[in-house]
């Protein structure tokens, strides 16, 4: 008897795509995903891939959009427009995989979670994961640590001045790729595996901002120096480069949880999960060393 199609929502992201990749080769399915707009996964559906609308603000659609799936990777929304509203959707899409007989779910949450971290969308993968708890679903929690990839954003600008600037002090990082994220969410989703578990997604070591710096120079043979600067002064500077208020807010909300030690945990859940080991920062930096550079 053929098994229940594994379904992966917001499919048309990195994630979601990196997914569909990793279970297109492992030929494990069949595979539903799901996403607003199909026509971006027309070449996903050209392979056997079942394509289907679904909208996380439309509960009834998400139904008929989730029927006959098994197993479901739920990533978390980008919906951070307004509070609240990406809380929303995921429950919404808790009670219709409820309705549409879903057995195990495979979350994409964040590391640490709890109610005193300074993360301000932490609250959002909080609830989610109650909500969790209180159903009926098996569920996988994946509680991601802090993106390598997002040092692609600060790290050109801080090796050409030769100064990373945050607002880190000396807290440290269990910094991991997004594709090893990935390859765990693909692994987590495919495996016959029943009951609940919380699982820590992290690279292979903890690392501070002086050693992030120290690593760039390393790497693209330029120097670069940590200043850690005061929160309000980040803040402020973020906004008069452009950034809008809310986003620099958030983006200091990471910096301050950092700090904080929230992000400083490392497992081996990619290596288990996955039988590779996740990618050093180093290693990462390497194979992008043309990003950092100036252009």
């Amino acid at each position: 008897m053929a098994s229940a199609p594994l379904l992966v929502t917001g499919a048309a992201g990195q994630i979601g795509r990196r997914v569909l990749d990793l279970l297109l080769a492992a030929k494990a399915g069949p595979i539903i995903a799901t996403t607003r707009k199909p026509e971006a996964l027309a070449d996903y559906a050209a392979r056997g891939v079942d394509v289907r609308k679904a909208d996380f603000d439309d509960e009834a659609g998400l139904v008929a959009a989730f029927k006959g799936a098994g197993r479901a990777l739920l990533i978390s929304t980008d919906a951070l427009d307004r509070p609240g509203r990406r809380i929303a959707q995921h429950l919404a899409a808790l009670r219709a995989f409820e309705k549409a007989g879903v057995k195990h779910v495979v979350y994409t949450s964040f590391v640490n979670p709890h109610p005193a971290t300074k993360v301000l969308i932490s609250g959002d993968h909080r609830d989610t994961e109650a909500a969790l708890a209180k159903s009926s679903f098996d569920f996988t929690i994946l509680r991601n640590n802090v993106y390598t990839d997002m040092m692609l954003m600060s790290l050109p600008n801080a090796v050409a001045s030769g100064q990373l600037f945050d607002a880190r002090g000396n807290g440290a990082a269990g910094f991991v790729t997004r594709d090893d994220c990935a390859r765990v969410a693909a692994a987590a989703l495919a495996q016959d595996t029943g009951g609940r578990r919380t699982l820590d997604v992290t690279g292979p070591a903890v690392l501070t901002s002086d050693q992030v710096a120290a690593i760039a120079a390393n790497v693209t043979g330029r120097p670069v120096a940590h200043i850690s600067i005061p929160p309000e002064a980040l803040q402020e500077g973020m906004v008069k480069h452009g950034q809008p208020a809310p986003v620099a807010d958030l983006l200091v909300s990471f910096d301050l949880a950092n700090q904080a030690g929230d992000f400083a945990v490392t497992t081996d859940t990619v290596l288990k999960l996955t039988g590779k080991a996740p990618q050093s920062v180093e290693a990462f930096l390497t194979a992008n060393r043309a990003a950092l550079l100036p252009k």
